[in-house]
């Protein structure tokens, strides 16, 4: 074949192709145009892993902490509330004991103190206990099947106490004194401030437990931003050199740490949250048999209130808070270093 019978061979071969089909798109072998497919896209990596050891780890530490600074915090509140009911309800009574003495009458005396109770200022109502009900009230320290009444056993008249009035006390115990010299008067004001110290007492070591727990969140938080920049310091050196801004790469991390101390936190206050809403139901479900009224003498209504649901809420964005913020300040004097 010559040369120019091939390239008459040849234009005839090209004159049978289809522009259009030259100008088409490759097939793939799925049958579908290459240039048609639709590449994954693929999400920026973030520069801190999310799903290291380390992380977990962090999230572990942080749910704990977290669970402890909670059950501190409600235990706290706790017995603050009861503390102000038992002082609420204790401080608006007084009462007189009249001892007996020879050469007097018991009943004769009782009368007398419970008059000037009632002529006091103040006072709502005056309950005589009858010898009987005062013997009872030494049964639990004594012990039943005695014979108290040969016992000096004081005579007891309980006096509430109008609200919104004080009474005045001093002069109540003269009144007291002078007509029926063996009564006195209890106003209960040394167990009241006895109760308040132990709550102040409870308020001061649950800020101090929240205080260690926030160190120690900072102190671990600090020392996983600062393993995590060590492993990824190629990639942050190079988006420092490349431009990155100190805020934008700060920012990555405060982001990493603060989804750590969130799911930390939610982890360890959610169980706190649902302790204390555990013992709630089981106070009310308890509430007027003997266990539940044994349980109200020791530690109260066993419930912290809207108010200490709401506190360890708080708790949970604190620590996710100060995740954040430890983590942002770490990157920040990290990278003042790199400069």
């Amino acid at each position: 074949m010559t040369r120019a019978g091939w390239c008459c061979t040849m234009d005839d071969f090209m004159s049978t192709i289809d522009p259009a089909n030259v100008m088409a798109e490759p097939w793939d072998s799925g049958g579908a145009p290459a240039a048609s497919r639709v590449l994954p896209q693929r999400a920026p990596a973030p520069i801190v892993p999310r799903g290291s050891i380390a992380g977990r780890s962090l999230t572990a530490l942080v749910a704990i902490l977290t669970f402890l600074a909670a059950l501190t915090t409600g235990a706290a509140m706790m017995l603050v509330r009861s503390a102000s009911d038992w002082e609420s309800a204790v401080g608006r009574e007084v009462t007189i004991q009249v001892r007996p003495t020879p050469g007097r009458d018991i009943d004769a005396d009782v009368s007398a103190a419970a008059a000037v109770a009632r002529a006091a200022a103040g006072v709502a109502d005056v309950r005589v206990y009858s010898k009987q009900e005062s013997e009872s009230l030494v049964e639990p320290w004594l012990g039943s099947g005695l014979a108290l009444g040969e016992l000096p056993i004081p005579r007891m008249i309980v006096v509430k106490l109008a609200s919104g009035i004080s009474p005045d006390f001093a002069r109540l115990r003269t009144a007291l004194g002078a007509q029926v010299p063996s009564a006195s008067l209890d106003d209960h004001r040394g167990w009241i401030d006895r109760m308040r110290a132990m709550a102040d007492a409870a308020v001061v070591i649950g800020i101090g437990i929240l205080v260690l727990v926030v160190a120690v969140t900072v102190l671990s938080v600090t020392f996983a931003t600062r393993g995590a920049m060590a492993t990824n310091r190629p990639i942050v050196e190079v988006l420092h050199y490349v431009g990155a801004t100190d805020s934008f790469i700060a920012r990555q991390f405060q982001r990493h740490f603060l989804m750590l101390g969130l799911r930390g936190g939610a982890i360890g206050g959610g169980a706190a949250l649902a302790l204390f809403a555990i013992m709630a139901a089981v106070n009310a479900w308890i509430a007027g048999t003997p266990a539940g009224e044994e349980a109200a003498a020791l530690f109260g209504g066993l419930t912290v209130g809207a108010a200490g649901y709401f506190a360890i809420l708080a708790l949970i964005v604190m620590m996710a808070a100060v995740a954040a913020f430890t983590s942002r300040q770490t990157v920040n004097r990290t990278l003042e270093s790199i400069e």
